[in-house]
């Protein structure tokens, strides 16, 4: 079974990002082997559907379960149509979430988080005019 991890960095230590879409990276674990690998999440620069495109890089990953802080409703809709189950945790190293997944320490995320509007983690386009 794998597990993917929302991440800010390529490394058990990074701390998990709390937001599914744009996070930086994908830390994917395999409960049986041990083996990870760690992805660049490339919903993270896209300018909309970042949760979609987020979702499909993980499922096509063939993950089982995902630990993160807030799936958007795009994202959550793509996951209740699977088997995928998705886990909720804080601001901790990818190392203590996985650990406390493994202890049965997380709470289940039954409904979709806020959505975020494009990139910039929600604050909008402070670009030039």
């Amino acid at each position: 079974m794998k597990i993917a991890i929302s991440s800010s960095g390529n490394n058990s230590e990074a701390l998990v990002d709390l937001r599914f879409g744009r996070c930086s990276y994908f830390h994917i674990y395999d409960l049986e082997s041990g083996e990870v690998k760690y992805i660049e999440n490339q919903g993270s620069i896209s300018g909309g559907g970042a949760g979609i495109a987020a979702a499909q890089q993980v499922i096509d990953e063939d993950v089982e379960g995902i630990i993160t802080g807030n799936v958007g409703p795009n994202a959550y809709n793509i996951f209740e149509k699977t088997e995928i189950k998705l886990f909720k945790t804080s601001v901790i190293s990818v190392k203590e979430a996985l650990d406390k997944y493994k202890q049965s320490e997380l709470v289940e995320i039954t409904q979709a988080g806020r959505a975020h509007q494009g990139m910039g983690n929600g604050h909008g386009f402070r670009g030039g005019r």
